[in-house]
Order: structure tokens, then sequence, then C-alpha cells
């Protein structure tokens, strides 16, 4: 287990690989644990990191650091720590949260940034999560993941105070605005059946500009990146190797990937 000291409290994070600097950002339950494969396929070239945010996994548990400008100063506090200086991100749900956020405090520091699950408005985010216990949340949207053993394995960690710590402030935080960032490469990856995060309305789809795109994987849910693992992989890795400032439209779920993954 591998950890750093930020305001003198642990943050604890685990690293594969050689190369550019990736960075996963856990969501809303779980940990960094389940970045493992995404790890392992990226690490080839990359010098891939999963972090635990505040609240979660290994890292420190104190309510006054779970609100998302404190997230995102443990992000910040992390590369600095680590004497990174522009870096690829990867964030589910609550990390696509802080990945953009960061991105968009910090111009030209994120090459390119993967949102999975994020909310393009706080209304396509589920009431339930606002009100719910983070073992029913759980149990709620792993009910058809084959992978759903590897995500609660660390979860009994996780301070539930850190979701509704989040989930309270929700309202100040301006989701639209994070996601229309002129200067980001940007993709956002959707399961269809995801019953937590909605899927971006039309209206979201053409108000998207050309560094933007978004893919949605139509037998996954909360977790795509562990329901359809290896066809996910596929795209991750497409995605981090499209020259710096071209667009991501020109990603696809090509018919290869899903033959081989049925």
């Amino acid at each position: 287990m591998s950890v750093i000291l930020l305001n003198k409290r642990v943050v604890h994070y685990e690293v594969l690989g050689r190369g550019r600097p990736l960075i996963f950002l856990h969501g809303w339950l779980g940990s960094w644990r389940y970045w493992i494969p995404m790890m392992q396929a990226a690490s080839t070239n990359y010098r891939a990191y999963a972090i635990d945010l505040w609240g979660y996994g290994d890292t420190a548990k104190d309510s006054q650091l779970y609100s998302l400008e404190q997230q995102v100063a443990l992000l910040e506090g992390f590369l600095n720590e680590m004497g990174i200086g522009q870096v690829a991100l990867v964030g589910h749900g609550l990390g696509a949260i802080v990945g953009l956020q960061f991105a968009s405090q910090n111009p030209g520091l994120v090459n390119r940034m993967m949102g999975i699950s994020y909310p393009t408005h706080p209304e396509m985010i589920h009431s339930r999560f606002a009100s719910d216990t983070p073992g029913n949340l759980l149990n709620w949207v792993l009910e058809k993941s084959p992978l759903a053993d590897s995500i609660r394995g660390d979860s009994i960690k996780n301070d539930e105070k850190a979701i509704k710590t989040f989930f309270n402030g929700i309202g100040s935080v301006s989701l639209e605005s994070l996601w229309k960032q002129p200067d980001l490469m940007c993709l956002l990856v959707y399961g269809q059946e995801d019953p937590a995060v909605a899927v971006p309305s039309a209206e979201d789809w053409k108000a998207m500009l050309y560094n933007t795109h978004a893919i949605i994987f139509e037998q996954s849910g909360h977790f795509p990146m562990m329901d359809e693992v290896n066809k996910f992989n596929r795209l991750l890795v497409e995605f981090l190797t499209i020259e710096s400032g071209d667009s991501p439209r020109n990603l696809q779920l090509k018919e290869e990937w899903k033959r081989r993954v049925r």
C-alpha cells in the first residue's frame, strides 16, 4: 500500500506501469480497487495511479474534507507531492466531477479527461443517492454486475458522510459548465442501463463542443468499465492515443470489439 501525507492526513494510492501519468478517480461507491483491470490495460504506455479520495478506502476519514472543493484540493495536492505536471484523468461519478472541476481550475494541466457516469445536470442523478445508505445503494446499482464482489470489497471502509456531504452541496456545483470546457479533450461514457445517472438528453448531444464526445454502452449499468471490461479497455486505450488537440468524435464502439466480448 502506497501513501502520502496531505495536511498531516493519509492519502492512499496505488500505481502501476511506466510512462506518462494517468490518474483514475473512483465514484461515490467503491474505491481505487475497481480500477485494477483498467490500470493494467493502460500500464504499457502510462504510469497509472488510482487514488482513494477523502473518506474512501484507506484514505483519511474527516468530515471537514468531504466537500467537492476539498476533494479537488486532494487531487491538486497529490499531483504536487508526486511532482506530476500535465496529466490524463479518468473519473467515475464523483471522480468525474472532481476531475472536471480540477481541469476547469487548472487550464492546460489536464491533457484529456474521460468522465464515466458524469451527470451533465444535477437532475440526472437519481434522488435515492441523497437519502439511502451506501449498502443499499451498492445492492441497487450492482444488481446486474458480474463483478460486484470486487466493488463491494473496500466499500465497507467508506464513510457514509462523504456521500451525504457531496449531495448536500450538489446545488452549488455548475455541472453543465464543467463538461463544456473549450480547451479540454473530453470523452463521456455512460451505461444505458444505469439506474443512478441518466444518459445525456438530445439537447446535451447537440450542445457538445467539437472537443467533446459521448459514448453509451448499451449492455452496461453504473459501472460500464466493469460490466464490459474488455470493450471498455479497448476504448480507453484508443482515447489515450488520440493526438493532443484532436477531437474524440471519431471514437466509436467498433463491431470487432462487440463480437470479441459477447
